[in-house]
This record gives structure tokens, C-alpha cells and sequence, in this order.
């Protein structure tokens, strides 16, 4: 594998990363998932998302904390409860030398509905526009179908396109196969695109035009390298110069070579388990007689009692995450900041399931992804082991990223670990996603592929939703959040911590939605 880095690192060569004086004019960075395309409104996941901020800007912006920040946008302000103005920065211009007007809002909000077959879709953010009116070409004023108090929160989610590059002749103008090839690929932000070859390596070199602070590199190169042993040594060997997702049984060591420098920041990514609440029968499942004992809240809880997340914290991830005992970790808006995590209790949890009709337990199989999240192999394992011991016969079956969510949203798993970094930086965020009830017209459920439905906690989460007060909205979201763990419609495991390794003359700024942004990868002395 080291050998193929260093044939990839030649490639970046060939396109002109040179050196320059004592400064490298060029960054390769070692990635822990590939994009699963390039279509900035097509697959909300994280590993796309951190990639379309290279090229692409949204019209408000998040800093490493999550407090927004202005962007495209220079100001926005409530006119009434469900409408909001936005005053666009003046003087921007798109890759291709275009100037950046209220149309290209237009045209990417109005894009992001007609994007087809799209695994984790954007609408969730936009649903509630309803009607869009250009003031003048920088100022945009959208009108929702009711109260909007999340409108700006939700709009950095959504990058804005060139309407002159990105039109044509599909709904949508150019497809996601056109932007994967690079076809209408054009945006404002800091890195213009160069070349893509899937799972190998994606190339991008610094905007000269860019309207804020220059990057520091010219050319930057993306390696994804799923496995961290080898992101390690890649790096070790000078292949890399930065990667994400250290191994965290590392982390000691590493940070005592004075050639490393470690940068970690607690992160909002949770890592859960979701569960089949409807299949019958459920993929997975093969001792049942068809019947799928995860509809049954009972046994729901017993696999929840099972794990000991205190021992996944510390031997699994090696200390390097924090319990998670709700959706996001407090403070954040929606929290609760008494929300206590599971007491493992195996005894209580094996007449759970004698009580719904599994004395002996019945079979599963866990879904997981290879090297998306810090030790998710050994996490789901550890998992299995938890509820073999009470009886429900756990096997993994592990995959690479990419094929382990193509099977996740095709309902191929009657359990899954996965992880939701929660870009909107509330509760809201998570409980529309993997939680509400899954209406893709209403832009809910959109990655709830458990299949959860709870009319109640439903209730809550739209009633927040269109709630201006933001002492009533936190309390709403706190109350759905509660009643949806309570019914364990899914198993909260921990919050990742974020982590990076870099060589001693780099550093960066960690972000708490755990992005890797080049530009904010900077040389030191």
C-alpha cells in the first residue's frame, strides 16, 4: 500500500506541486473515507461535505465551533417569523471568472429538491423555503411555509453553484455524473477543481481569485486510505504530510515524537447503533421464523443494557471519546444536561428477552464500516461480544465505507453502527435525520434507515421546527430527544473525539463537525 501512495504522490508531481524555497507549495493529505461524489447536493455525508467546502461556499458559514459566521452572505435579520433577508457579499466571482448573484441562489436552492435518487438528501434544509424573491441581484429574501427560526443554520449546509456553469438540460442542470467528472464543478471557494479518479486520489489547486484569506498551498492532493495503520505509515514514510483519524491507541505515542505534532478537539460526531423496526423478516436475522424481534421495544433494551459504553470508552477507543447519554453532548442547543447514560445491567437484559419470547436468544448480524470512524471494527466487535453474552449470537460483517453505506441504505442490515456529525450544530439535526418518521416530502428521515416511527416524538420535533422562542424550541427538542431514547429507537454509543497528525512544521485549527478543511492547515516555524 505504501508503494501505491508513492506512485500517487507521483502523480501530484506531474501537476506541478513543487517546492518553494523552505516552503511547500503543496499538501497531501491522507483522508479516512473517499467522497462518494462531488455533486455538493447529492449525499449529505460528512466525507463529501468536508470536500465541497474546498470548492464550494453556502451563503452562511460555520467556524470550528458551529457559531455561524458570515459567508456569501455578509448579513441576514428576521423581517418576520418566516421570513429572513440576505445581503450577499459584493465583488465575488465564481472559478470560471463569473460574478456571484442572488440567481446563483436560486439556482442551487431550487437544484437541490430535483437532485435525483439522492442517498442522504439536502431538502430537510430547504423544505421549508416556500418562496424565494430576488430584492436585487445581492440581496435574496426567502419566505417559509411557516415560522423558520433554523433558515440561516440550515442554509450553511447548502453550497451555492454557479448557475452559468451548473445549468442544463436534466431538472437539475448538470447531473451528479457530469459533476463527478468535473463538468460544471465550478464554485468561489478557496481551491478550484482539477481531476478525480475515485478511491485513488482528488487534486485541487488554491483559487488566486478567492474573495477571503489565501490558503497557504497551491496544490493540495486527497488520498483516502480507509485503514489508519496505513495512513500512519504513509505519513511515517513522507507520503503524506497530514492525515485524519489517527489511531487513537496511538495517540500517546505519537505525541511524544517530536516529528508529530497531534491536534484533538472534542467532536459532536455520535457514534450509534440502529436497529430494524420494520423489516419482516429482517435481513440478519436467520433463527426467527420470519419474525423480527427488534419491533420489540423489550428487546430493544436488552441489547441496550448489554453494552457497557464505559468499557467501549476505555478499552475499545483507548479514552478518546466521552459517553454519549443523549444525541448530542451538552451544551448544545437541545441537550439535556441531565441526560444519564445506560447502566449495563446483562442480568436484567436476558429476562427482557425471556419476557418477549427469546429465552435462548435468537442471531444477528452487525454492519459496520472499515475505517470511516476512529476504531469501528473494534467498537462493533465489542458490541457483539455485549450481546453474545446475553444470549443474542452477535457476528460482524465488516466493509469498506463505501459498500457499507450502499448496503445501509438498502435496508441490507437489521443492525448498523454508524456515526451523524450533526451539521446544524442542534438537536434538531439528528432527530430529523436518523429519527422522524421518514418523509421525503417533508425532508425527514432522510438517513433513519432503521425505519423508526414514532407519531409522538414526531409531534415534538415539527412543533420545535416552527418554534421562534429558542427557550421553547431547546425544551422541545430535549422532550423528543427523551421519548425517542426512551423507546430506544436507537443505541447512543459515545462522541468521537476529532482527531489529526500532522509532520512538527504543520498545525491546524480542529473543528468540532471534524472536517478536514486545507485551508485552515497552515506551516509554523
Amino acid at each position: 500500500m505504501a508503494g501505491l501512495i508513492r506512485a500517487m504522490a507521483l502523480v501530484c508531481a506531474t501537476l506541478a506541486c513543487v517546492l518553494s524555497g523552505a516552503a511547500a507549495q503543496d499538501l497531501r493529505v491522507g483522508l479516512s473515507a473517499d467522497p462518494g461524489s462531488l455533486d455538493p447536493h447529492y449525499d449529505n455525508f460528512s466525507a463529501n461535505n468536508q470536500i465541497s467546502l474546498h470548492i464550494f461556499e453556502a451563503l452562511v458559514a460555520q467556524d470550528e465551533h458551529q457559531l455561524l459566521r458570515p459567508s456569501l452572505a455578509t448579513s441576514w435579520r428576521a423581517i418576520d417569523e418566516r421570513t429572513w433577508e440576505f445581503k450577499l457579499r459584493e465583488g465575488v466571482r465564481f472559478h470560471d471568472g463569473s460574478p456571484f448573484t442572488a440567481d446563483d441562489v436560486v439556482f442551487s436552492l431550487d437544484r437541490v429538491a430535483k437532485v435525483p435518487n439522492a442517498p442522504s438528501p439536502f431538502t430537510h434544509f430547504t423544505r421549508q423555503i416556500a418562496e424565494v424573491e430576488v430584492v436585487d441581484p445581492l440581496t435574496i429574501r426567502l419566505r417559509a411555509a411557516g415560522p423558520a427560526p433554523l433558515l440561516p443554520r440550515d442554509l450553511s449546509a447548502i453550497r451555492i453553484l454557479s448557475r452559468k456553469a451548473a445549468s442544463g438540460p436534466a431538472p437539475e442542470g448538470r447531473t451528479t455524473e457530469q459533476l463527478n467528472r468535473g463538468e460544471g464543478l465550478v464554485g468561489t471557494g478557496p481551491f478550484r477543481f482539477v481531476s478525480w479518479t475515485r478511491g485513488r486520489q482528488l487534486t485541487l489547486v488554491r483559487n488566486e481569485d478567492n474573495w477571503g484569506t489565501k490558503p497557504a498551498w497551491v496544490n493540495v492532493a486527497f488520498y483516502p486510505i480507509a485503514d489508519t495503520t496505513t495512513r500512519l505509515a504513509a505519513l511515517d514514510s513522507g507520503d503524506l504530510d497530514f492525515v485524519e483519524n489517527p489511531p487513537a491507541l496511538e495517540l500517546p505515542r505519537l505525541r511524544r515524537d517530536e516529528r508529530w505534532r497531534v491536534v484533538t478537539v472534542a467532536s459532536n460526531r455520535l457514534i450509534y447503533l440502529h436497529l430494524d423496526h420494520r423489516g419482516e423478516p429482517s435481513p440478519g436475522i436467520p433463527d426467527t421464523a420470519g419474525k423480527n424481534p427488534l419491533k420489540d421495544r423489550r428487546v430493544r433494551e436488552a441489547l441496550n443494557l448489554a453494552l457497557d459504553r464505559g468499557e467501549l470508552v476505555s478499552r475499545a477507543m483507548a479514552g478518546d471519546a466521552v459517553i454519549a447519554p443523549d444525541l448530542l453532548p451538552w451544551p448544545m442547543f437541545g441537550a439535556r444536561q441531565n441526560a444519564a447514560a445506560v447502566t449495563p445491567n446483562p442480568d436484567l437484559a436476558r429476562r427482557l428477552l425471556a419476557e418477549a419470547g427469546y429465552p435462548d436468544g435468537f442471531s444477528l448480524i452487525l454492519g459496520a464500516p472499515n475505517g470511516r470512524y476512529v476504531n469501528d471494527v473494534r467498537v462493533a466487535e465489542a458490541v457483539a461480544a455485549r450481546w453474545t453474552a446475553i444470549g443474542v449470537k452477535t457476528r460482524v460483517e465488516a466493509s469498506q465505507p463505501q459498500a457499507f453505506f450502499q448496503n445501509r441504505d438498502a435496508h441490507r442490515y437489521s443492525a448498523y453502527l454508524a456515526g451523524w456529525s450533526t451539521a446544524a450544530g442542534e438537536a434538531g439535526d439528528p432527530l430529523r435525520a436518523l429519527i422522524a418518521t421518514p418523509d421525503r416530502e417533508r425532508g425527514l428521515g432522510g438517513t433513519n434507515r432503521g425505519r423508526y416511527s414514532n407519531p409522538e416524538v414526531d409531534a415534538l420535533l415539527i412543533e420545535a421546527l416552527r418554534t421562534i422562542d429558542d427557550d421553547r424550541r431547546r425544551a422541545l427538542l430535549a422532550d423528543a430527544s427523551r421519548l425517542a431514547l426512551e423507546d430506544v429507537a436507537l443505541l447512543p454509543l459515545y462522541f468521537e473525539m476529532a482527531g489529526w497528525l500532522m509532520r512538527r512544521g504543520l498545525t491546524y485549527l480542529g473543528r468540532t463537525d471534524q472536517f478536514t478543511l486545507a485551508a485552515f492547515i497552515t506551516p509554523v516555524p
